[in-house]
């Protein structure tokens, strides 16, 4: 099976390609045939080819269970392989399949050697993109819509309950729904703190550590940020931020070459706002306006 120009044009991605772009981009690709059962990437791997769906059919799988399947003519996986970020799905052909692909390094090649085909192409990217931040905003304001609605309907009840006579039953609910409402407080969400508001902890020898995730309850560092602490242990410092500095202890939950993984204590009331008052702010720059 050849790999047209009106094949191509057929992906949002090359539907803006003149005729002889699409021919010289065809060129790259080669064809590789798939039987059922082959898998095309796991959750985890690098993505190493540009892959397009010819023929057959393929099972896109996240935590091992499957979503949904692509049929001809699709990409597989585009974003994650032109951004370079490690496959949050696993692809398995669900049939005999073809497909056609490229290694990700010759595709950016190709693009570097073909400026006015590169225009275009990360034109229509930038457009996909956009239009999948533009749904997710959607179904993300839904979701914070209903988690208003679901506290505000926990907090009525639980005042129902504090109200009403006192019993075993009562005071369990009661206990409950305050976890659940703190559980699904703002707060307690992970973030990633952008440059602009860098957040950082001072070791004890007075060098800053950059967090790279951070909640209410637990912070993120790099491998070895905190030498000679492991697993288990406890740990006291400073958290930097733009503008505060916040006493912070707590314990190491996980050091490894991934990272280090600190769960902090409670804070006193004048800290946890602090910190909340930064983590609203980080937050609000995931936002498109």
């Amino acid at each position: 099976m050849s790999l047209t120009p009106d094949a191509l044009r057929t992906v949002p991605l090359f539907a803006d390609l003149a005729d002889d772009h699409l021919q010289a981009l065809s060129a790259v690709f080669t064809s590789v045939e798939l039987a059922e059962g082959d898998v095309l990437f796991r959750e985890g791997d690098d993505p190493t080819h540009f892959l397009l769906l010819a023929k057959g059919e393929v099972t896109i799988a996240y935590a091992g269970e499957p979503r949904f399947r692509l049929v001809p003519i699709a990409p597989i996986g585009e974003l994650g392989t032109l951004a370079g970020v490690a496959r949050r799905t696993s692809a398995v052909a669900s049939a005999k399949s073809t497909i056609w692909r490229v290694e990700r390094a010759a595709l950016l090649r190709f693009f570097e050697q073909r400026g006015d085909v590169a225009f275009r192409f990360y034109h229509a990217l930038l457009g996909i993109v956009a239009d999948k931040i533009r749904r997710d905003e959607l179904r993300m304001q839904a979701m914070r819509d209903n988690l208003v609605f679901t506290q505000k309907a926990m907090k009525a009840l639980r005042d129902q309950v504090l109200e009403a006579e006192e019993t075993p039953l009562s005071v369990d609910v009661c206990d409950q729904l305050e976890e659940l409402i703190e559980h699904n407080r703002r707060g307690h969400y992970r973030v990633a703190p952008k440059h602009s508001l860098a957040t950082r902890v001072r070791r004890d020898d007075g060098t800053l550590v950059s967090v790279s995730e951070m909640s209410l309850d637990e912070i993120h560092l790099a491998p070895g940020a905190l030498p000679g602490l492991v697993a288990g242990s406890d740990w006291s410092g400073v958290l930097v931020l733009p503008n505060a500095e916040v006493p912070v202890s707590g314990r190491i939950d996980r050091a490894d070459d991934a990272g280090v993984a600190v769960r902090l204590d409670p804070m006193i009331q004048e800290y946890t706002r602090a910190l909340g008052d930064h983590l609203t702010r980080v937050q609000m720059l995931d936002f498109v306006v």
